[in-house]
């Protein structure tokens, strides 16, 4: 008897329904086709078990499976359940009348339990895409399926739960996710709040223009100076996630298998912070078997890199693209993927190898010639797409031991939101430009036009602080955002001059 069941393969954050095509009939052996790897091959061994453990036979037949599209690799053991399902219904253990309305996915244990898979949010949004009206999964990835409207999704714990709900004998109650609901009830609860910070207040202050026009930023400071403690709570005063950011990453994390079990929607901006010995493969994302890089896992939020020359050059070096392009795309011979990764890039460095450079009470040993082979671990071109540079001075006693709260996040936050709807105004008839920070230089000489004091200070400036011809084109975007922090339609002379001390790295002088 001939039945097909369904299930689906992720490919790049995006999900292709596979036809399971099951044949028994006269003969023996066991045949599995349509370009499975190991893992899918496998699968017979754990099937067998599975039906024999729950009081099920195998069919001491000729077995014939087809995965179809067969030109495209089926990897993963998360096949077995529709594999499964396609045996029994195949030699009339169960029902196969209501089979073509179900996609099931899942992996099997020997004694029949179910394990979790990853990308269920892709594959559920392309099982309702392509007219399913139910699909099966692993209860742990359930609430995570059913984000997705117009789709019946049952979480299972066994196969035998799968059984009986194709035999119709089930009475089990589907997963049901108010998506919206919860979406706005978890969208402000933050870890961490700016609150707990002690003095700073000119490093929030950067950090809320950082926020406000989408610039990446760096922070420059000896150690224990705060630089971590403020990278972390930064996600707290970004604009919150849209629906569609908050689906389009929690996709992203579903395909990695980066979701908890309780998870069903990513409600806060994700937040990053790799070790500098990572890989350049794990940071950009690739491998025999692609997967997501942490910029991709950044997307839509800040990526940390906490004492940047630590990382290797190459490693670095690799961010330069997807910095501007906002994706990147993993190429192989024979197929090429992109994965999106739009994020902040968020960094801090000390000043020198012994971290004392430039500080108020110590004393640094290395000589110029070392901090300056420290600074150039980092390349003019990765700096040319960091729009802040901001110095940190360490927090005297006197502020530490203060009493009274800092500004809460929620208040910085409603400042930002507001700039961002500046500029998505600004912007609305751009297709690929949100923030200022992604102006190109055309649009600089229409939204930054500058007054004959504003020209004046940021020439003089240039002149006399040594700044690069790449510091200019930063400087006009940081002095946009100030101003639109100010609800004010034109750049001034003030705003120029604030964003000018944003440029520290490129002052001919900074290393003396």
């Amino acid at each position: 008897m001939l039945v097909k069941t369904f299930g689906a393969s992720v490919f790049g954050v995006d999900a292709q329904i596979i036809t399971v095509e099951v044949n028994v009939s006269q003969g023996i052996n066991f045949y599995l086709v349509g370009l499975p790897d190991n893992a899918v091959k496998e699968s017979q061994q754990r099937i067998e078990s599975a039906l024999k453990t729950n009081d099920y036979k195998w069919p001491g037949k000729k077995i014939v499976i087809n995965m179809a599209p067969a030109d495209i690799r089926k990897e993963g053991s998360a096949y077995d359940l529709a594999l499964a399902t396609g045996i029994l219904a195949a030699s009339n253990q169960i029902k196969a009348n209501i089979l073509e309305q179900f996609l099931i996915m899942g992996e099997l244990s020997l004694d029949g339990s179910i394990q979790t898979i990853k990308g269920a949010l892709p594959i559920a949004i392309q099982a309702r895409e392509e007219g399913f009206k139910y699909i099966i999964l692993p209860k742990q990835n359930a609430r995570e399926a059913a984000v997705v409207d117009n789709l019946t999704v049952y979480g299972v714990e066994n196969i035998k739960q799968v059984i009986d709900l194709l035999n119709q004998n089930s009475k089990l109650e589907p997963t049901i996710v108010h998506t919206r609901d919860e979406f706005f009830a978890n969208i402000d609860h933050f870890p961490f709040d700016f609150s707990d910070v002690k003095g700073q207040e000119n490093v929030k202050r950067a950090l809320e223009i950082a926020a406000a026009g989408g610039h990446n930023i760096i922070m420059i400071g000896p150690p224990g100076a705060g630089k971590t403690m403020l990278a972390k709570r930064f996600p707290s005063i970004m604009p919150p996630l849209s629906l569609h950011e908050a689906l389009e990453t929690t996709k992203i994390h579903s395909v990695a298998g980066k979701l908890d079990k309780d998870t069903s929607l990513m409600t806060i901006r994700p937040f990053r912070s790799p070790h500098h010995t990572i890989s350049d493969v794990a940071l950009v994302g690739g491998g025999t078997y692609p997967q997501p890089g942490e910029i991709s896992l950044a997307h839509n939020g800040v990526l940390f890199l906490d004492e940047l020359p630590e990382f290797q050059r190459t490693v670095l070096e690799v961010m330069r693209q997807p910095l501007e392009d906002r994706k990147v795309n993993i190429s192989r011979a024979r197929f090429s993927v992109d994965y999106p990764a739009s994020f902040m890039l968020v960094a801090s460095m000390n000043p020198c190898p012994c971290g004392y450079y430039n500080h108020p009470e110590k004393e640094c040993v290395c000589s110029p010639g070392v901090v300056q082979k420290y600074l150039n671990k980092i390349s003019g071109p990765l700096l040319d797409r960091i729009d802040i540079h901001l110095e940190v001075i360490p927090v005297s006693f006197d502020k530490l031991n203060k009493k009274e709260e800092s500004e809460k996040s929620a208040d910085i936050r409603k400042r930002v939101i507001k700039a961002r709807v500046i500029q998505s105004n600004r912007f609305a008839a751009e297709k690929s430009i949100y923030t200022n920070a992604q102006m190109p230089t055309k649009m600089l000489q229409i939204y930054c036009q500058l007054d004959s004091p504003s020209q004046a200070l940021l020439k003089n400036a240039m002149n006399k602080l040594g700044l690069s011809a790449r510091a200019y084109d930063r400087i006009l975007k940081v002095s946009r955002t100030i101003a639109d922090l100010e609800n004010k339609e034109n750049i001034s002379h003030l705003h120029i001059a604030e964003a000018i001390q944003f440029r520290s790295l490129d002052r001919d002088n900074w290393v003396e």
